[in-house]
């Protein structure tokens, strides 16, 4: 397949000194020798056959090189998302492009730099946008809704859960949510800044049986598609060996934000989640949905877990940490431990019970997420002691793990 010359051109290359060719063989060997049970056909196959899709959009594929919106781009998308609604799926449909398509009409002749005109021309493009949306799927017979989301959205339990309870009634309405970050008002303190991430923790809130990335590049490469010899790669088969393995460049287009670095980011988490990944080429969205062997295609790396643990490695943001000591870190990270008191040697932060917070070893390393079940200004009190001498002298509804095993989730299932 041949590589169109693009924005995102400079996508993945290889370690200095070592060929495509080379590349692709100690890729291929590696991602042999990985146990994950799945097979190139097989992924193939449960996107084809995916119920619940998660398709991501990005503002290069939307607009022409002025800026403006691209109403053919945007109608051959909808086409093909379409035709997959109509075939049962329930798909939701993350789009950049609104500051895309609001600093034209503003007369700017560049996607701004400054957040407040950034945010101007994301209220002025986000209508425009929903507005093109709406007629193009209408032709369809199919209704769409906005949802507009910021980071807090996602790090907050409560609103996570309003989200998630929104897009699945959405998508039970049989209605297309329309998902992109909140622009007008997300500031750069807290911002998730592209909407790959934001795809693949949409993936999760909504289980979904698979993730689309569409961008302006055809797959993931062993080079830049423009070098000689580049050549694409079809299947992933664990995700962390690309990550290990190659050197990314390219930070996306004139009108985007995100480069290939976000889109193999957003795969990891969708994997390490149990859904199964596609990056193509927005013109293949199409063969993409059916199960073609277009674009690259990535495996899950682990079964689905459960929306709140998928929440607390993904989407939790930590508002203070845990620091335990060597006993408490080994027997955290042998798998199911709850963290007690007494393997707890320091705290940091002012964080209340519920609360996602990261428990550190004691050299200030992240070795788990998870939630507290103290609030930090109650936790120096219980440091040390077993939960015996905690219930003796706090009470009995003192006498309960600062983390319960439940609520913990090992930093290397999210990195």
């Amino acid at each position: 397949m041949q590589a169109a010359s693009t924005s995102e051109e400079a996508t993945v290359s290889v370690e200095a000194g070592t060929s495509a060719g080379t590349f692709a063989g100690t890729f291929a060997e590696a991602t042999a020798s990985d146990t994950t049970q799945y097979t190139h056909e097989q992924v193939r196959r449960m996107l084809s056959e995916a119920q619940t899709i998660v398709v991501k959009v990005g503002s290069s594929s939307l607009t022409a090189p002025s800026g403006h919106l691209d109403r053919e781009k945007l109608h051959a998308l909808v086409d093909a998302l379409a035709r997959t609604a109509h075939l049962g799926a329930r798909i939701v449909l993350v789009s950049s492009g609104a500051i895309a398509a609001g600093f034209g009409p503003l007369g700017f002749d560049a996607r701004p730099t400054d957040v407040a005109t950034q945010q101007a021309a994301a209220s002025v493009g986000q209508g425009m946008l929903m507005s093109e949306y709406e007629s193009a799927f209408a032709r369809y017979g199919l209704r769409v809704g906005q949802i507009l989301i910021t980071a807090r959205d996602t790090i907050t339990p409560a609103q996570y859960r309003n989200a998630r309870r929104t897009l699945n009634r959405l998508l039970d309405l049989g209605v297309i949510p329309i998902v992109n970050e909140n622009d007008a008002l997300a500031s750069n303190e807290i911002r998730f800044g592209d909407n790959d991430k934001l795809s693949a923790l949409v993936a999760n809130i909504v289980q979904a049986d698979a993730l689309v990335l569409l961008t302006d590049v055809d797959g993931l490469y062993t080079a830049p598609p423009s070098q000689p010899g580049s050549q694409r790669i079809a299947y992933v088969q664990n995700v962390h060996e690309v990550l290990n393995a190659v050197t990314i460049g390219g930070t996306g287009s004139a009108v985007g934000t995100g480069g290939m670095h976000t889109k193999l980011d957003a795969a990891r988490v969708a994997n390490e989640s149990g859904i199964p990944v596609v990056l193509t080429r927005a013109a293949f969205a199409g063969p993409a949905l059916m199960g073609d062997a277009v674009g690259t295609a990535f495996a899950p790396v682990k079964a689905r877990g459960s929306a709140r643990r998928l929440w607390i490695g993904f989407a939790a943001h930590p508002r203070g940490s845990l620091v335990a000591d060597e006993g408490a870190v080994t027997a955290i990270q042998a798998g199911r431990a709850s963290l007690l008191a007494a393997g707890v040697v320091g705290v940091i932060g002012d964080f209340s019970a519920g609360d996602p917070i990261s428990i550190t070893d004691e050299q200030g390393t992240v070795v788990a997420k998870g939630i507290a079940a103290y609030d930090a200004e109650e936790v120096p009190q219980t440091l040390g002691r077993t939960t015996a001498q905690i219930k003796k002298l706090l009470g009995e509804e003192y006498a309960h793990p600062l983390v319960h095993r439940d609520d913990l989730v090992l930093v290397d299932s999210v990195q």
